[in-house]
């Protein structure tokens, strides 16, 4: 599974980072950074958590 983030819908709410700290990170300068854009496939239901609750929908999953 590979995580791809629209950057253009993006708003950096950081609720996919409150899911997930260890995969999201919105920093100071207000932007997303993906920290691991190919999690462990055991990560699979939260990485779909983060994409359902995502406001903008600018997460998707691509296996």
């Amino acid at each position: 599974m590979r995580i791809v983030v629209d950057y253009d819908l993006c708003e950096s709410n950081a609720i996919c980072m409150d899911l997930a700290p260890d995969v999201f990170e919105v920093r100071d300068d207000d932007f997303l950074y993906v920290l691991n854009e190919t999690p462990s496939d055991d990560r699979r239901e939260v990485m779909e958590d983060a994409v359902r609750r995502c406001p903008k929908q600018a997460i998707a999953l691509k296996d």
